[in-house]
């Protein structure tokens, strides 16, 4: 009677492209033949290529990076061990070890941030990473485990895949609601030291190095979300509310004919955006934090539990254009876009978009009236370039003075700009 050992290595690998990659991992435990099968040659990725393919992700082939460019060399069986480590973990977060969790949560952001791009802003193309990543975190507790010491490196990498998922029923509880406003209107979180926006302080005063703080974009995604999904008992029960600044959003809408290193707009800022903000009523703000008077001091968060607390909601809408770009020597191919804006016709916005040193896409605007910077503001681009997800941020006084009103917003484009576009 024939034995396995028999067969032809090319029946071998399709039989092997019928297992899990799990069981693949445990077949070539069995014995050398297999193991050199299987782990042989890590030069030929062949049957590792042909392994992840056949798994619901997307075509790595297909897939651009955040700033808009193919990827480049493929490691099909690094990055397969890598997803199904982390399936591992989110369908049991309790085998995580500590020192994992990290490397989990950025495979799963890379999963997130690697896909291909839409190319058309009217077409539906969902990609199948989406898809994925957001069904097992549905099922998961990764993103709100309460039991864990989180480190600094986690508790960023926790928020910013909370950011790209969205909601969880958990947001729509008043305690989280409140805890994410207190934490939004804490002027202490507002300095010369983060440019009064998320961005992380480090002490050194330049800004111009400084990372994202995705704690506090987070913060600020839910702040806003919350007034676009309405509070019901569909949306509070629902494991995943799909809406404009949840996973499908993070995708780079790059039309076909498009080369980003070609294109001066590669951020695709001329257009008609609309920018929502929030605000409170001043004196509140003043008292909540204690005139802005220390940094350590308790703030009164109990403000955000009297129910006669009004937190305003507003948008606008804006033309934007490009007026010009600067190299940026660190970033080839992505120069700094300085950009105006219109409002009814009248100029009111002034800004620019650059490439952070962790390769994040930062957005800084002041608007006024008449010619007078009035307000300013700092955004980061959430999700790839040109995503439809837009820009979350944070406005204050252009003049940043100690107890001067602080805010969130959101920037997001709604179309090309032409003459039937809807007054703002």
């Amino acid at each position: 009677m024939a034995q396995l050992d028999d067969l032809p290595v090319e029946v071998l690998e399709q039989i092997i492209l019928l297992l899990d990659p799990v069981d693949v991992a445990q077949l070539s435990q069995t014995c050398t033949r297999y193991r050199d099968l299987v782990y042989g040659d890590p030069e030929d990725q062949h049957l590792w290529r042909e392994l992840y393919l056949r798994q619901p992700f997307d075509d790595l082939r297909q897939c651009y990076t955040p700033l808009g460019r193919p990827l480049q060399k493929i490691d099909w069986r690094l990055q397969l061990q890598r997803i199904i480590g982390a399936r591992t973990v989110l369908t049991k977060v309790s085998v995580c070890r500590p020192e994992e969790r990290c490397a989990v949560l950025q495979t799963l952001i890379d999963m997130v941030s690697d896909v291909p791009p839409v190319r058309h802003a009217d077409v539906i193309d969902i990609s199948m990473n989406h898809v994925w990543v957001t069904a097992m975190l549905r099922g998961s507790t990764l993103i709100e485990h309460e039991e864990w010491e989180l480190s600094p490196e986690e508790r960023q990498l926790r928020a910013r895949l909370h950011t790209y998922f969205g909601l969880t029923p958990r947001d729509f509880q008043h305690q989280s609601r409140a805890a994410s406003r207190a934490f939004v209107y804490a002027m202490r979180n507002y300095k010369y030291d983060n440019d009064f926006g998320p961005f992380m302080m480090d002490g050194s005063g330049r800004t111009d190095r400084s990372s994202v703080n995705w704690v506090h974009v987070r913060a600020i995604h839910h702040v806003m979300s919350m007034h676009i999904v309405p509070t019901t008992e569909e949306t509070e029960s629902a494991e995943f509310n799909l809406f404009p600044m949840s996973m499908p959003w993070t995708q780079s809408v790059i039309p076909s004919s498009m080369d980003l290193d070609q294109e001066p707009d590669w951020a695709g800022v001329t257009g008609r955006w609309q920018c929502s903000f929030c605000f409170v009523d001043h004196r509140e703000l003043l008292i909540y934090n204690n005139l802005n008077s220390s940094d350590t001091e308790p703030l009164h968060a109990e403000i955000f539990d009297d129910p006669d607390f009004v937190e305003v909601f507003r948008s606008i809408y804006v033309d934007l254009h490009v007026l010009g770009t600067e190299e940026d020597p660190d970033h080839p191919g992505r120069p700094r876009i300085n950009f105006g804006g219109s409002l009814d016709g009248h100029a009111v916005f002034v800004g620019y978009v650059k490439v952070t040193p962790d390769n994040q896409i930062r957005w800084h605007f002041t608007s006024g009236d008449q010619g007078n910077a009035i307000w300013s503001s700092e955004g980061i681009q959430v999700g790839n370039v040109r995503s439809r997800f837009g820009i979350l941020g944070s406005w204050t006084t252009a003049l940043h003075e100690r107890h001067d009103p602080v805010g969130p917003f959101w920037l997001w484009k709604a179309g090309e700009i032409t003459e039937h576009s809807p007054a703002a």
